[in-house]
């Protein structure tokens, strides 16, 4: 069945004429969390958005719902695959519509600027290219479903710490050619329906302010100069203002209703201070969208009925889609011992070790967490995959977590029924009890829905310690509170912030205080209490948060490292999973460096002495520093695989999935080598000093060596490169502008697999310009593409450089140019591994070989 033509501009804006400016301004902030109103008289229905960069939350309206966790974008990335990607977009449009989503606020574009960022797993690569291209995949996988993307967070918000108020300052060139950059390829490649503004500012040298009111930024470049026709939606609360965020060109301030807009907006345009045709503007691009996502309709007088969910369970082909992600993204860093693929010959034990073999991580935290509908542990998943008849044995070798578990239910137990858990009483302001019930976890984080009556929440339960000997509680509360222990207060609250607890996270990250308490031989009952006061966070909600955490006696880290590294000398192969953890990477806060947590590293080194057959897995999303990797017989990089993982990894160990993924990023062997460090504001300013040199590109410049370089990864095959022509490609007829169109060059490039099995290669291609004095890049990437071939078969692989490759951003002229002369491509497997090199010489803005 045909989908019925959209209503045009000018359909659209008789309705909008139609409305009163009170009714318009209503529409320009959201109805709730996640909606944003309907309005009959336009026959608009309300659209709903949802978190997504690595599933599809939902709206939480059903506290039990599940869903596809997918790898990280990270993982994505290092698949250098657009069809892969593109698949993995139309799979989260299929996930949108079962939960009744209409628009998914993904994917991010924002770059790896530094490797501490808290959500660098949460971006595709530090790379503009190789982001823009695989963002605008998604984009299209979700769009051609119809739902629609939501583009974030524009602009430079590439890292965590006080990023609801500072401000990067970056020169106009370095916006253009690096972090716009991104933003402009997909919109030009795929057109997204929606773009968010972040939570920071930007000064760039013209036009200093938050993004939500950056005039220049939004209103002249974003919509003016591209072109860009839908509605600017601000992160969640990030509206600090009426009159600027509404001039500098905010369409939808979310959540809502947001008291900034509304009434105030409205008095603001009856006062002279907004022009109503920005309103007007405002509402036609939301009206836009909604037509796009299939929420608008013939006007009529009565509601107009939200479409149900579609009610269907993922389907196995789904699942071995995110298995196929997680495997293909996997990189394999080094095999110096050929012991990959593992086969079944002469196998009989294997020692799974490892925190993280344990108890994997496989999603960062934040707006990107998604409830999963199924996990396959990487011990599940061995099991499966190994012959019945191989000992599969697992060892943790020490905790890498900071904070304790939390308590076990088993423990718990409510003082006035005797049921098992947390009982909690909702108390009104004058401590009369108005409801309440009992949980059985000691994780009360993020709970919320607390109406206004309620004032107060006291949690009180009776935790038994059954073994003798010393054990470790932890509290973590956040906002006003109050524990007791035995009666006896030991923590307190005083923090009376409210949606500010949200957004730096400490709502579901809170500080930790801890006890130790000694049990006897007949062990110890201790009554706790914990007396929080309600948190009104605006349009996130009323919650409280409780964590109690709980540690028995039990062996050190060393002794688990030694039980693990006599295991692993007793196994045929030992298989080391270590990485990163919820406490690590996380929205919300930046890493404080990229030391693997705990005693890892001491870890992976006593199981390597062990047993000379070990493969390390690292189980991160974001660079961590591994001193041993030189001495690793095989080095695998698994990223945050999502709810797959352990299929995912046993297909690569037994030459299931070839691991074919390339690092989207540079993993420094040293910190002190690393050139963004941090991005910690400094009088509120994040300075982008490095200017256009980000990631590899500065690596290059400063002629640092690091541990593995962007776009490194070794698959299970060899490849011979052969021979590379050049050919210039037309302008592109749909966007003559577009960054990707106009008198780019294709090369051709001639390859062989000529290792032992089938296999995928990443033909990456490096533009070195002519150093003429304008700052020029030592080396960027300038395209790529994946191919496959059989062993021994012969394939050429069609690569696009784009004419913005060559083009620089005069800011006198405030216009891109081509600066003449000899330009090198290097055609290769990284950006330190060149095979081939060709060269183009350019004069009169041509681009012809050289001769």
């Amino acid at each position: 069945m045909s989908r019925p033509a959209l209503p045009d501009d000018t359909e659209l804006r008789h309705r909008v004429r139609g409305l009163d400016l009170d009714s318009k301004v209503r529409l320009l902030t959201g109805a709730g969390l996640w909606r944003l109103p309907a309005e009959p008289r336009l026959g608009l229905s309300a659209v709903t958005m949802s978190d997504g960069p690595q599933g599809v939350r939902g709206t939480g309206d059903d506290p039990d719902e599940t869903g596809l966790l997918a790898p990280a974008p990270s993982a994505l990335a290092a698949a250098w695959d657009t069809e892969l990607a593109e698949r993995l977009g139309e799979l989260f449009a299929t996930e949108a519509r079962r939960k009744g989503v209409d628009v998914v606020l993904a994917p991010v574009v924002n770059l790896q600027r530094t490797p501490v960022a808290g959500r660098h797993f949460e971006y595709f690569s530090e790379d503009p290219l190789l982001t823009g291209t695989l963002a605008a995949a998604v984009v299209r996988g979700l769009q051609s479903r119809g739902v629609g993307a939501c583009l974030k967070h524009f602009v430079a918000n590439d890292s965590e710490t006080d990023r609801t108020e500072y401000r990067a300052r970056l020169d106009e060139r370095t916006l253009r050619e690096v972090y716009l950059a991104p933003f402009q390829q997909v919109l030009a490649e795929a057109e997204p329906w929606s773009v968010m503004a972040a939570y920071s500012g930007v000064d760039d040298g013209t036009e200093s302010a938050r993004m939500t009111e950056h005039t220049r930024l939004v209103r002249e470049v974003l919509k003016g100069e591209w072109g860009y026709d839908g509605p600017v939606v601000s992160d969640w609360a990030a509206t600090r203002s009426t009159v600027a965020s509404a001039v500098g060109g905010l369409d939808l301030a979310m959540p809502g209703p947001e008291p900034l807009w509304g009434r105030p907006l409205a008095e603001a345009v009856r006062a002279g201070e907004v022009d109503e045709q920005l309103v007007d503007d405002k509402v036609l691009r939301l009206l836009r969208l909604a037509s796009r996502v299939g929420r608008l309709d013939e006007p009529g007088p009565a509601s107009v009925p939200t479409a149900p969910p579609v009610s269907t369970a993922p389907t196995p082909e789904e699942f071995r889609l995110l298995r196929e992600v997680a495997a293909r993204g996997t990189v394999l860093l080094r095999d110096e011992a050929d012991l990959l693929p593992l086969t079944s010959d002469g196998i009989r034990s294997v020692a799974l070790i490892g925190p993280n073999a344990v108890a994997p991580y496989l999603q960062g935290g934040g707006s990107a967490y998604v409830p999963a509908v199924r996990t396959v542990s990487y011990e599940e998943g061995l099991r499966a995959a190994l012959p019945e008849d191989v000992q599969l044995t697992v060892h943790r070798g020490g905790d890498a977590r900071l904070r304790l578990p939390y308590a076990s239910a088993e423990l718990l137990t409510d003082p006035d029924s005797g049921a098992t858990g947390i009982r909690a009483d909702h108390l009104d302001a004058e401590g009369n009890r108005i409801g309440g019930e009992i949980r059985a976890t000691g994780d009360w984080t993020t709970y919320d829905g607390f109406g206004p009556a309620i004032d107060r929440v006291l949690l009180r339960t009776e935790l038994t310690l059954t073994q003798p000997g010393t054990h470790r509680l932890e509290f973590g509360c956040s906002g006003r509170f109050s524990v007791s222990v035995d009666g006896e207060e030991v923590l307190a609250g005083e923090d009376d912030r409210g949606v500010e607890l949200v957004l730096e996270s400490s709502h579901n990250h809170p500080p930790q205080r801890g006890i130790d308490i000694e049990a006897g031989p007949e062990g110890r009952k201790l009554a706790l209490a914990l007396d929080l006061t309600v948190v009104d966070a605006g349009g996130y909600g009323r919650f409280v948060t409780a964590q109690v955490r709980h540690a028995p006696p039990g062996p050190t880290p060393y002794e688990e490292i030694a039980e693990a590294a006599a295991a692993a000398q007793a196994a045929d192969v030992a298989v080391v999973v270590v990485g990163t953890n919820e406490e690590v990477e996380s929205e919300g806060w930046d890493r404080t460096g990229l030391d693997l947590p705990g005693h890892q590293n001491e870890l992976v080194r006593k199981v390597i002495a062990a047993n000379p057959r070990t493969i390390v897995v690292v189980n991160a999303g974001a660079p961590v520093l591994l001193p041993w990797a030189d001495e690793a017989p095989a080095l695998l990089w698994a990223w945050l695989p999502g709810q797959e993982a352990g299929h995912a990894l046993a297909d690569v160990l037994l030459g299931r999935t070839e691991p074919s993924g390339r690092l989207p990023w540079t993993l420094p062997a040293r910190a002190e080598d690393v050139p963004v460090p941090d991005a910690r504001p400094r009088d509120g300013i994040v300075d982008y000093a490095e200017g256009v040199h980000v990631g590899h590109r500065a690596w290059d410049r400063d002629g640092l060596v690091p541990a593995f370089p962007f776009g490194h990864g070794l698959g299970w095959t060899r490849w011979a490169y052969e021979s590379v022509t050049l050919s210039p490609t037309p302008v592109s007829a749909a966007s003559p502008t577009s960054p990707a169109g106009g008198d780019g060059l294709n090369l051709t490039v001639a390859l062989t697999n000529t290792g032992p099995r089938a296999g995928r290669e990443v033909v990456q291609v490096y533009l070195e310009p002519p150093q003429d004095g304008s700052d020029r890049q030592v080396r960027l990437l300038a395209g790529f593409a994946t191919i496959q071939a059989a062993p021994g078969e012969r394939v050429t692989a069609e690569v696009r450089v784009p004419a913005r490759a060559f083009e620089i951003w005069d800011g006198e002229a405030s216009a891109w140019r081509t600066p003449p002369g000899r330009y090198r491509l290097h055609v290769g497997r990284s950006s330190r591994e060149p095979r081939l090199t060709a060269e183009v010489t350019v004069d009169d803005g041509r681009r012809h070989p050289a001769v």
